[in-house]
């Protein structure tokens, strides 16, 4: 029976050969294809308006997955407002990483501040439970992805507990980190790169000739005097554009798609344009994104 099965990467493993390999309590499969090229094909038909952070992405993921041996896990900050696909493109990093349900609930580990640290005076509890989580499951299998939300609501001192980990060492413990993903995703910069991508629509210049060298790139916020920033830990950060209309309309016709429905343009108008509502004069964003279109589809069905 297999216990815990560990792709090194995505695979193309069927069942049967699975099966095959059951005398294996660890099971760790070589890659049969680049996880970097599954990964662009989704990001590309799927994600909207990120031209930026996709690029970024890619680039990062390539990096890392190119080597034998990283010196460093991959560390990325996703930053940008709610519903700008930050949450939906971690999700796709894991499920090509992992294209077998059964190794993705083992190995992609998911943190959300609300649900798992509510507590301030538990923070010395959930330092120590962090700590012995992320040890254990990278001892278990070197690929595993951490992913923690609203990281902008994290207990101050909490995410610098994991800092030896996300640094070059060769190993710790007789553990070696170099091939672990951690991504943080973050509300907070949200206001800071909608003010960028404006100022470059009033200056009649399309979003996609926002630089991938922009100054938005350094963005701080949700680690506030944290350790991470101070020791230059963090490899990325990468900024989630507001989404406009155009945006919005693509999100809609997409959920319909999902839901069964034919493509009405009327309905994908009439609900692109309600969600598009910032700022309040241009009403060139939605301050949402996309976060609210599924229900918006199903109520208008």
């Amino acid at each position: 029976r297999v216990v815990s099965l560990c792709l090194q990467g995505t695979s193309t493993w069927s069942e049967k050969e699975l099966m095959q390999q059951s005398n294996h309590q660890l099971l760790i499969l070589p890659l049969r294809n680049p996880p970097s090229l599954f990964i662009k094909m989704d990001l590309d038909r799927k994600v909207f308006g990120q031209h930026l952070a996709i690029q970024i992405v890619l680039r990062a993921l390539s990096a890392n997955m190119r080597s034998k041996r990283p010196r460093k896990p991959l560390v990325m900050s996703f930053h940008g407002w709610t519903g700008t696909g930050k949450s939906f493109v971690s999700s796709i990093i894991a499920e090509n990483l992992y294209r077998l349900n059964i190794p993705r609930r083992k190995f992609v580990h998911h943190f959300s501040t609300v649900l798992h640290f509510p507590h301030l005076s538990h923070i010395h509890l959930y330092k120590e439970q962090l700590q012995n989580w992320i040890r254990g499951n990278v001892s278990a299998c070197p690929r595993s992805l951490f992913i923690f939300a609203e990281m902008d609501q994290m207990p101050h001192g909490l995410i610098d507990s994991i800092m030896p980990f996300l640094g070059y060492h060769e190993e710790i413990d007789g553990v070696y980190y170099g091939k672990a993903i951690f991504i943080f995703l973050n509300n907070a910069g949200g206001d800071k790169i909608t003010e960028i991508a404006l100022d470059y629509w009033r200056s009649l210049k399309r979003r996609e000739d926002i630089p991938v060298k922009n100054s938005l790139f350094s963005l701080p916020g949700g680690f506030f005097h944290s350790q991470l920033i101070q020791k230059n830990l963090i490899d990325y950060f990468i900024p989630f554009l507001p989404l406009e209309y155009k945006h919005v309309r693509q999100c809609v016709r997409e959920e319909l798609r999902m839901q069964g429905h034919p493509e009405d343009e009327d309905l994908i108008a009439e609900i692109a344009l309600a969600m598009t509502d910032y700022p309040s004069e241009e009403r060139l964003y939605s301050s949402k994104g996309c976060k609210t279109v599924a229900s918006r589809v199903a109520l208008s069905i």
